[in-house]
């Protein structure tokens, strides 16, 4: 592929930067792993370095973070139906991703860090583990890697694709860089018609629409039921802000208490912040408030009578939000009360808790559309509107057992995404290897 002068210059520059700041990038790392000890582990593997020999024949899937590894989960399992003999490298950027990622893998399968996007870096990569086709999750669009790719014939996916209409706007500030990569691209498979729109708008030449995976990821039964049987201890409503984002606690926090003195018996207040390494901010935010505050890494299976009796509850572990969510019988939805893009409400409709959201969803922008028409979310301008919204869900039982149960039903309408989704790899996996002429 041959890039017009403009193009060439942009990713030059890019790659430039990239390489200049890699050691403060690689001190970044180390700094958070203070918090994450994962960030310190394999470094060489962010650089293209490896201690094997090199392989093939690889089916690579990259995703970012825990949500698109929890997502891939479900595609990986229709993957291994239709090939069981696959053999899968699954790559990560963040701790939290590689965590989750490490329950998806078999024997023969392996695991590693993408690398910076440094055109050394990348090239490294490919030459060590030269997939057989790559699939990418969601958002991830890489100036260099995707076109290195493609020009040692690795045909790539972009699964469960997803691009706002603010994404898309910024991006076209950086087409130049931007519009090669996406065209690198042999196939995406969009979660919804508006996004095929702007994917294809943003050069993708193959587009698809295939639905959002994360309706095909069950809930943790076992999580669930414990969730269910703390709030029946409990014996008191629950209320839930799930994955709440930085900047968003605080507000909550000052409306609840100013609401909490009107009320004769209050629900117990229960958060879940986004990010481990805010737990223990958010814990100083919850006393400053005057709660009596129990954090769940303070026990196991069940909380003691210091716990029950608190005002407040601190969701500090990681992956087992179906707990939380069968706590809860209602969730205010955290990054929707500040300008975030929202996060994924369907995991809390699979569990049957009705969410209210605040008024910035666009990084979820059609699930939360389809989750307010079938009465699964509700949308507010705001976390005191989203307080009193919530509040009058819980007092009126009749009316949270109908939205509970539209909330179930809503997230199994919308199943089926991953077996589309592999079905479409597969029919390309299969192409690219009918054209590869078999070794005499």
């Amino acid at each position: 592929m041959t890039l017009p002068w403009r193009s060439r210059a942009a990713r030059s520059l890019y790659s430039a930067l990239l390489v200049l700041a890699q050691p403060l990038y690689l001190l970044r790392l180390w700094w958070r792993g203070r918090a994450e000890p994962l960030y310190r582990e394999a470094i060489g593997e962010r650089l293209g370095h490896y201690r094997d020999a090199p392989s093939s024949g690889w089916l690579w899937l990259h995703a970012v973070s825990l949500g698109e590894t929890r997502a891939a989960a479900a595609l990986i399992v229709a993957l291994r139906e239709r090939r069981p003999g696959l053999r899968l490298l699954l790559t990560h950027s963040t701790a939290t991703g590689r965590a989750a990622g490490q329950e998806l893998l078999r024997e023969g399968d392996r695991q590693t860090w993408l690398p910076f996007d440094t055109p050394g870096a990348v090239k490294r990569f490919l030459a060590q583990f030269s997939p057989a086709i790559g699939v990418l999750m969601e958002t991830e669009v890489w100036p260099n890697l995707l076109p290195a790719a493609q020009a040692r014939g690795v045909p790539l996916v972009l699964a469960n694709a997803r691009l706002s209409e603010r994404s898309r706007r910024r991006g076209e500030r950086f087409d130049a860089i931007l519009r090669p990569a996406v065209e690198a691209l042999s196939l995406a498979l969009a979660q919804s018609e508006a996004d095929a729109q702007r994917l294809r708008s943003a050069g993708a030449p193959e587009v698809r629409v295939c639905g959002n995976l994360k309706y095909d990821l069950a809930p943790d039964a076992t999580l669930l039921a414990r969730g269910q049987a703390w709030r029946a201890a409990l014996a008191r409503p629950v209320l839930l802000f799930a994955v709440s984002r930085e900047g968003e606690e605080a507000p909550l926090l000052g409306a609840w208490t100013r609401v909490r003195r009107t009320l004769a018996s209050p629900p117990l207040l229960v958060i879940v912040p986004r990010h481990p390494q805010r737990f223990d901010e958010v814990a100083a935010l919850m006393r400053a408030s005057g709660l009596t505050l129990a954090r769940r890494s303070d026990w196991g299976e069940l909380p003691g009578a210091a716990a029950l009796a608190a005002d407040a509850w601190l969701g500090d572990s990681m992956r087992e939000m179906p707990l939380y969510y069968g706590l809860a019988q209602v969730a205010l939805l955290g990054g929707s009360f500040a300008p975030l893009g929202g996060q994924n409400l369907i995991e809390a409709a699979a569990c049957g808790c009705p969410v209210v959201m605040g008024p910035h969803t666009f990084n979820f922008a059609e699930a939360a559309e389809l989750a307010g028409a079938a009465g699964a979310a509700t949308r507010v301008e705001g976390i005191e509107a989203g307080l009193a919204q919530a509040l009058a869900l819980l007092a009126d039982a009749q009316r949270l057992a109908e939205a509970s149960q539209r909330s179930r039903a809503f997230a199994a309408e919308h199943r089926g995404a991953a077996a589309r989704m592999a079905a479409q790899v597969d029919a390309l996996w299969t192409e690219v290897q009918t054209r590869v002429p078999s070794p005499s």
